[in-house]
């Protein structure tokens, strides 16, 4: 009877003790067929990770692109996760799916310079009026400084997420002045150096630091977005919204912290 006990995620104990003697195989045993079990097993996350990571794709890119990619960021997961450590390899795992299409995606450059000119605008605007106001800018400021109305901006704020990498995940911090690090270089790595982990420290506390800075409804769509893992629509049915209003709501999110983490690191120091 116990075998056919499920937990929180649906899975039965049976089916849990399965994966659990999978990684003792492979960590233990360097059974690679162990290996490619578990790379089986958890392909599914390369295909919804892929899915989630852009809305839509320029006529040069396919989507088998993205799950090529992301597949490349599964395998590394797994070669490189540690089962000692209390992280869910789920969440460790689409880290490293989602850090390996957006290096992909980043290589082949394919955002318009007009896209991202916008992009960094959004970004300046925002940082200068919390900067002189001393708190996040409301819609109606940003849009007040733009010189648009606030249904200009939300289209903005839309047009540019679908057209660009407006993702957490594609945040980037500088570092010692040229160096620059993407969210995804700072999960934990069993084969990090000392110093190294000290810096992902550093940098995990200097995100969390900027996400506290965030507005509450864009401070709950990025914890339930990347944290939970729930959709856009799935947020949109918790904060009573619509779908195309969260996807604003995380467009703004990521534009703010873009700015802050880019362009001024030691306001957070």
């Amino acid at each position: 009877m116990t075998n056919f006990m499920r937990n929180s995620n649906g899975k039965t104990s049976a089916a849990i003790a399965a994966t659990q003697d999978l990684w003792r195989k492979y960590k233990g045993d360097s059974d690679s067929c162990a290996r490619d079990a578990l790379i089986q097993q958890y392909a599914h996350l390369v295909k919804i990770t892929a899915g989630r990571v852009v809305t839509s794709l320029p006529p040069n890119i396919e989507r088998d692109d993205l799950v090529g990619a992301g597949l490349v960021g599964l395998i590394k997961a797994v070669d490189q996760f540690d089962t000692n450590r209390q992280v869910k390899f789920e969440t460790y795992a689409i880290a490293l799916i989602r850090g390996a299409i957006l290096e992909m995606l980043r290589e082949q450059d394919w955002v318009p310079r007009s896209i991202r000119e916008r992009v960094k605008n959004l970004e300046r605007t925002y940082l200068q009026l919390e900067m002189k106001l001393g708190r996040p800018a409301s819609e109606d400021e940003v849009a007040n400084a733009l010189g648009v109305d606030i249904d200009d901006l939300h289209r903005m704020l839309a047009d540019t997420g679908r057209a660009t990498l407006v993702s957490l995940d594609d945040v980037i911090v500088g570092v010692d002045g040229n160096e620059r690090i993407h969210l995804v270089d700072v999960i934990d790595d069993e084969f990090a150096s000392p110093l190294s982990e000290t810096e992902a420290k550093e940098m995990r506390r200097t995100l969390g630091v900027a996400i506290e800075r965030l507005p509450d409804r864009e401070k709950l769509v990025v914890s339930l977005y990347y944290f939970e893992g729930l959709t856009f629509k799935e947020i949109g049915k918790v904060l009573a919204v619509s779908e195309s209003r969260v996807y604003q709501l995380h467009t703004q999110a990521v534009l703010r912290l873009r700015g802050y983490l880019n362009r001024d690191v030691a306001l957070f120091h």
